[in-house]
């Protein structure tokens, strides 16, 4: 098999490579099942001192995604009725309080912000999930708020934005930021970083093709993106060593109304907060 270009890294514990390599040499069987365990395990992280503030702030509330059977908890930032209103989609191992230097700035322009803990994330409720979930929770909210002025989305988060988008989600606007762009590359990296044979990644991919009866590719970002055609913002630093910056300019490329800001020295999280960056996000959405 060819050798895989990594696009997406991440520390894995120890034990964890141990584990996974011990049951590959045991049972494949075994260390699939491990590794779907683990690829649908989002890790759940203290609230930051920097996101107390806009979680107490907020207004909370447990809402039901009907079409999943999980509570997703969600945060109402809410200014005036009449204003626009904007939707932040944390990453994977993220929440929904996660976009709050980007969340304060748009509220002080008068939008009304609204932000959600996905399924197994954050204070909501369960252990596991998957992308779908996300766009599920997404597309609820829709359903329920009407639909948004603005997305903005972080890492999995921008994935999820681009394939509700795809699949019948309105909005006049969007800010990816830090998004992966293919199914295929993400699960060969985690297999990649748990230390398991590229064998087990593919048995990984037929095992959730079987489940929901689609091939894992219907979810790529970058496809999706080919069917958006309103203004969108990518933003993507150059040192990000979760997802490569390749993977920003892949979507960029596929987007037919695109504008495309590369930072450097950020990573993947500390350009949520970066003033640069949430000054382009404001001029962007007609703020100087």
């Amino acid at each position: 098999m060819a050798k895989i270009k990594k696009k997406y890294q991440s520390e894995v514990p120890k034990f964890i490579r141990t584990t996974a390599q011990i049951l590959e040499k045991i049972s494949p069987k075994l260390a699939t099942s491990f590794a779907v365990k683990l690829f649908t395990t989002p890790i759940k992280y203290k609230l930051p001192k920097r996101e107390i503030h806009w979680y107490e702030t907020s207004n909370r509330k447990k809402i039901k995604v009907p079409t999943i059977q999980k509570e997703i908890v969600v945060y109402e930032h809410i200014k005036n009725s009449t204003y626009p209103n904007v939707l932040l989609v944390h990453g994977w191992s993220g929440r929904g309080t996660q976009l709050v230097k980007i969340g304060e700035a748009l509220l002080e322009k008068n939008f009304n912000v609204y932000s959600f803990d996905a399924p197994a994330h954050g204070f909501a409720p369960g252990k596991q999930t998957i992308m779908t979930e996300f766009i599920a929770s997404i597309q609820h909210l829709e359903a329920i708020y009407g639909s948004f002025d603005l997305m903005v989305g972080h890492s999995l988060g921008s994935m999820s934005i681009l394939n509700s988008l795809a699949r019948g989600s309105k909005t006049n606007k969007i800010v990816l930021i830090g998004s992966g762009d293919k199914i295929e590359d993400i699960v060969h990296d985690f297999v990649s970083k748990v230390g398991l044979s590229m064998k087990i990644a593919v048995k990984l991919q037929e095992q959730f093709e079987k489940k929901f009866n689609e091939p894992m590719s219907n979810y790529d970002a970058y496809k999706a993106a080919q069917k958006v055609n309103i203004p969108a913002l990518v933003i993507h630093d150059q040192n990000d060593h979760d997802v490569s910056v390749e993977a920003g300019k892949h979507i960029a490329k596929h987007l037919n109304n695109c504008q495309w800001m590369e930072t450097k020295g950020l990573g993947h999280r500390k350009i949520l907060g970066d003033k640069q960056v949430i000054d382009r996000i404001l001029t962007f959405v007609g703020y100087s």
